[in-house]
């Protein structure tokens, strides 16, 4: 790989299990080992670990923290008052375009950590503080980059908190889902997240990186734990219907339009992009993200979606899904044509396609959606 891609903390570990090394989002990352398949049904029948020390972590703390994350998100913050409550957020432009989808974690009195994508660290990073310069909160609010220094695992799957209560020995509860805890697996230090991006139930753990590659490795010496990487990740994500930042959405859709309209709050107050968001709520989105049931091929990104032979989108989000054994996609049509159950078509290299829309998550039955029924 290319000296000029940062590595996370876990880099030599990829490399020592004959990982297959990407490019991705600046940082050389494994997009599998054995292979995407084969990491996608472990996760989903027993456990996944992910690097996912790629992601950004930023703090943000003092007597205004609050207020100010309540000028500067779509949700509502309160919501997460109890310490250790988490929650899923957009962070948007004046004219409500998406510069992230954020979760945010309440970890302390005055106190909250943000888990950004990789691709927007530095986008997000200037956004807020450029913000805070202009808040009446400048004076009492930090903004720090805790990136560098800390780092992410993503254990996921039905077997994976039966694996993290071995580790953390004798009278641990796992923390309720959505919400962190501090906690010790085996005698490393650690904060648990009752979250992730698969749609099974398990934590992300967030730990100082030099502790990433100890517990990347005890981790990995339960034979039921697979080692997954990007490739997994993203058919895992899809078909939940979980979307991805640069994909899925970015600078140029409106919360709305991509079907998150659940996380703008409406009644906390004003905040970046709200006027215009309620806009389009008022007016009714144009066109919305879809899902895709495609037969016979693999859809991906780019490919144009048809209706009667015309062109009304591009896929957004494809691949294969594991679970169904067929094509799933997504894709930004006009809202006429967005309802269940509407037949479209997918133009695959020399052939179209049929695709059926249907509402996310494409895979119903999980592990956490057991947990939570």
């Amino acid at each position: 790989m290319s000296d000029q891609l940062y590595k996370t903390p876990l880099y030599e570990e990829h490399i020592a299990l004959g990982a297959r090394m990407v490019p991705f989002a600046g940082w050389a990352m494994p997009v599998q080992y054995e292979g995407i398949i084969e990491e996608h049904k472990a996760t989903r029948s027993s456990a996944g670990l992910f690097d996912v020390c790629h992601m950004g972590q930023v703090r943000v703390f003092g007597f205004g923290a609050f207020d100010f994350l309540q000028s500067l998100l779509t949700n509502d913050l309160g919501l997460i008052a109890t310490l250790g409550e988490a929650q899923y957020t957009l962070m948007c432009d004046e004219d409500g375009g998406i510069i992230d989808d954020l979760i945010v974690y309440h970890t302390g009195d005055l106190e909250y950590m943000i888990v950004v994508n990789a691709s927007n660290r530095e986008t997000d990073l200037d956004w807020m503080r450029a913000r805070l310069a202009e808040s009446v909160h400048a004076a009492e609010v930090e903004i720090a980059d805790e990136s560098d220094r800390t780092a992410l695992l993503a254990l996921q799957g039905p077997r994976a908190l039966e694996i993290i209560g071995e580790l953390a020995g004798e009278g641990f509860e796992p923390p309720a889902r959505f919400t962190i805890a501090e906690a010790r697996l085996d005698a490393t230090p650690v904060l648990l997240a009752r979250t992730g991006y698969t749609g099974e139930d398990g934590v992300e753990i967030v730990c100082h990186a030099a502790h990433a590659a100890g517990l990347w490795r005890m981790l990995l010496s339960f034979p039921e734990v697979t080692p997954c990487g990007l490739g997994a990740r993203d058919t895992l994500r899809l078909e939940m219907g979980y979307p991805l930042y640069g994909q899925d959405m970015d600078r140029g859709v409106d919360p709305v339009s991509a079907g998150l309209g659940w996380t703008v709050a409406r009644d906390k107050g004003p905040f970046v992009g709200s006027e215009a968001i309620e806009r389009v709520r008022e007016a009714g989105a144009q066109r919305r993200l879809t899902g895709l049931l495609v037969d016979g091929a693999v859809p991906r990104p780019g490919m144009s979606v048809l209706h009667d032979g015309v062109e009304v989108g591009k896929v957004a989000s494809g691949t294969y899904s594991p679970t169904l054994s067929t094509g799933i996609a997504t894709s930004y049509v006009p809202v006429a044509l967005s309802e269940a159950g509407t037949v479209l078509e997918v133009a695959v290299r020399k052939k179209t396609v049929r695709a059926v829309v249907t509402r996310p998550p494409f895979v119903r039955s999980t592990s956490l959606s057991k947990a939570q029924a």
